[in-house]
């Protein structure tokens, strides 16, 4: 007991604190909980900018289509769904919907719904399905946090899970709105990852089964899947090459390929191609050398060592003989399926442009510029070198596998840009690593000084000492001034350094604000713009040309436009449409892309042979609106070349090789149809004072040809800003 001021006895306060605080374990579950729900919080709240600002609305092009499916789903049933026949896309082919999409995010979507139905909250679909993708990053950021814990620390968790709830390379495709199967997907890959890891560090088969269970989720979502089927035995091989193998690993990989395969091929679009297509023959391949060097290293210690080589060698020469034999027959009876186009385009990022030009006519599958690695990640761009150093030097078996799983993304990422999104989670987590390293030991060795100093002054005998010391001039007192010399040097890099880390978050949370706000929240169909007071103008032609489709045309109306926008047509007009997203046929592509790059008399014959009643057009020279069919229109000429090599596509062009709408334009594309519908009465008008009629505001040019009629097309409806023009099919009987 000590005596207060007052000579009244007191009991230490420490005593109290035993009562009142928790253990420093359960104050640091404490913490991580709550900066974990934080982060959660953030990662929601920073996805809702584009409900707040504009309304409940499904963004994009892709997620039209994932809504309608869901739909049917949860409206007509499982049954209904897998055996859906959708004869309102793709006329006259039509599109068998239940073997060819990935029915995850429909199936989660729909069980959501139900249980919230069952709970009495009146939600529509269509909000759970706006809401997925929010909802989905805050799981996300949990499973983030488990998986970089499970390879460095639960420090380094807690930062890369901070990291990637705002992470502009994630949020491009997980706000609210964005209902496509990378919003679930990326979910289901990080999950995919810490299971692995788990199951490898512990060779257990509870985790190696929850790794098959994550891995069929993963299947069922996204096409991406074969990144994970691939990385996987990829990073067996690495392990077995740098003699870490162990009966762990033996028992996570067997039990996740033979598992995970027969569960992968219960998802249709998928089937027999998990045993059968070429993107998965790596992980088979491992598979058997895996068991072959099991049986080795069992071998080995059972016989002599003289014997052991023998065997050996037999043993590899009738396993390679068989393995060459069975690969020959495998190829040479068709059984095992080529390489796609898609994976063809990761390896030779120039075969797309050359031989596939429906694949690198996508913006998302274009190479990556170097400005979208720093707009993207930011600083993690920065840090992600520093998180591998830091992985090299604690070197084990998790973070060799996060080593390759950064490795392999910033390839691919580098390759086609939508991969940006595999690598954003790498970045968080790798950069965590790094500011765990930098900054935790830092800080303790800033505390430790911190206490020795309140130690020390609190000591008055220490005090007195430490003045005698110096008042001797003893070389152990000059030493000791020095050592407090250096230390106090210490103390002041690490204050900047503590200051600039917290500049660096600022900026970095900042920038990921700005960039959920003005550039990856603005829904395709709702495009706005601001003044030059810096209003907000907001452009709504889309929706009031697909809502004029809706309500202006008979149910079984036909309509033709280039297939960017077939989901959306499908999705508001509830209208039948020629080709759409899905791309599964590039002949009738073609077809389409023969029209619109036709003279106006081609095309009507075209167009009356597959039933077409509308061709609907994309004009942005009156807007400003530069992603309009003028622009895109040097792909579906080409298109239309891989199937049609009569299409030139130098007629289109300028004579010194330029593509231009004014004075020189190609004389092909000044008669195609393209050219006509989107520049037909445009000459007539004069949209602004500066400009004079016919002025196109994208190209920067006036139209070459600005007086012209239509014989085979008339104009049915012209939206508000001349964004989205429709043109009706005339038909033949009015015609010479």
């Amino acid at each position: 007991m000590k005596k207060n001021a007052v000579g009244m006895q007191t009991q230490p306060f420490v005593n109290y604190t035993k009562t009142i605080w928790l253990s420093t374990k359960q104050q640091q579950l404490l913490f991580r909980f709550a900066v974990l729900l934080i982060a959660c919080c953030v990662s929601f709240c920073i996805r809702l900018f584009a409900v707040i600002r504009y309304e409940s609305i499904i963004h994009e092009f892709d997620p039209w289509f994932n809504f309608r499916a869901t739909k049917v789903l949860v409206e007509q049933g499982t049954f209904e769904f897998w055996n859906w026949f959708d004869s309102a896309s793709w006329y006259p082919l039509g599109r068998i919907v239940g073997g060819t999409v990935y029915p995850g995010i429909m199936y989660t979507a729909a069980t959501i719904y139900h249980i919230l139905r069952a709970l009495t909250f009146p939600v529509d679909i269509k909000d759970v399905c706006v809401m997925m993708a929010p909802l989905f990053s805050c799981f996300t950021n949990i499973v983030t946090y488990f998986f970089t814990k499970q390879v460095s620390d639960p420090t380094a968790g807690l930062f890369a899970a901070c990291f990637i709830a705002m992470v502009p390379g994630y949020l491009s495709r997980s706000v609210a709105g964005s209902y496509d199967n990378e919003c679930v997907a990326i979910t289901a890959m990080i999950l995919c990852f810490f299971l692995i890891v788990k199951s490898v560090h512990t060779g257990s088969l509870f985790w190696s089964g929850l790794t098959c269970l994550a891995y069929l989720y993963m299947v069922a979502s996204w096409g991406g899947y074969v990144f994970i089927t691939n990385i996987y035995p990829i990073y067996v091989l690495v392990l077995i090459l740098c003699g870490r193998y162990s009966h762990r690993l033996y028992v996570a990989y067997s039990t996740f390929y033979v598992i995970g395969t027969l569960l992968s091929m219960q998802i249709r679009f998928v089937g027999f191609q998990a045993v059968q297509s070429s993107e998965h023959m790596g992980a088979l391949i491992v598979f058997v050398l895996l068991q072959c060097y099991c049986f080795v290293n069992w071998i080995r210690y059972l016989v002599p060592r003289d014997v052991f080589v023998t065997i050996s060698r037999i043993f590899l020469l009738v396993v390679g003989t068989m393995f060459i034999l069975a690969a020959f027959l495998a190829t040479a009876t068709g059984y095992l399926g080529p390489w796609t186009g898609r994976f063809y385009s990761l390896l030779d990022p120039t075969y797309a442009s050359k031989h596939i030009p429906i694949i690198a006519s996508v913006a998302e599958h274009q190479p990556t510029a170097w400005g979208s690695y720093f707009f993207d990640l930011h600083i993690l761009s920065m840090l992600v070198p520093a998180g591998i150093y830091f992985c090299f030097r604690n070197i084990n078996d998790g973070v060799i596998f996060l080593i390759l799983y950064g490795s392999f993304a910033a390839y691919f990422a580098g390759v086609m840009v939508r991969l940006m999104l595999v690598l954003a989670p790498a970045a968080c987590v790798l950069s965590g690593i790094a500011f765990s390293k930098l900054l935790v030991p830092n800080v303790t060795q800033l505390r430790k000084w911190e206490q020795n100093t309140e130690q020390t002054g609190h000591d008055a005998r220490t005090t007195y000492k430490r003045v005698e010391s110096k008042l001797s001039g003893s070389k152990k007192s000059a030493k000791s001034l020095e050592t407090s010399h250096d230390s106090g040097w210490m103390k002041v890099l690490i204050y900047i350094l503590l200051g600039g880390s917290m500049l660096v978050l600022f900026a970095y949370a900042r920038h990921c604000v700005w960039v959920a706000s003005e550039a990856y929240s603005q829904p395709s169909v709702v495009l706005s713009a601001r003044t030059s007071l810096g209003e907000r103008v907001f452009f709504d032609d889309f929706r009031e040309a697909y809502y004029w489709l809706r309500y202006n045309t008979k149910q079984d109306a036909k309509i033709l436009s280039w297939w960017d926008y077939g989901y959306q047509i499908s999705g508001f007009a509830n209208r039948t449409v020629i080709v759409d997203n899905n791309t599964w046929n590039n002949s009738h592509i073609a077809t389409v892309g023969r029209v619109l790059n036709s003279p106006e008399r081609k095309a009507f014959q075209i167009c009356k042979k597959l039933d077409v009643d509308y061709v609907l057009v994309i004009f942005g020279g009156a807007l400003g609106y530069s992603s309009d069919d003028i622009n895109k229109f040097l792909w579906p000429i080409r298109i239309s070349h891989s199937v049609d090599p009569t299409v030139d596509e130098s007629a289109y062009l300028t004579a010194d090789g330029n593509y231009r709408v004014g004075e020189g334009a190609g004389p092909a594309l000044v008669e195609s149809l393209m050219y006509k519908l989107c520049y037909y009465r445009f000459g007539e008008v004069q949209f602004d004072r500066g400009n004079p009629a016919g002025y196109d505001k994208v190209r920067g040019e006036v139209i070459a040809k600005k007086k012209f009629k239509l014989r085979y097309f008339e104009e049915a409806f012209t939206s508000r800003n001349w964004l989205v023009r429709i043109y009706h099919v005339k038909d033949l009987p009015n015609i010479g």
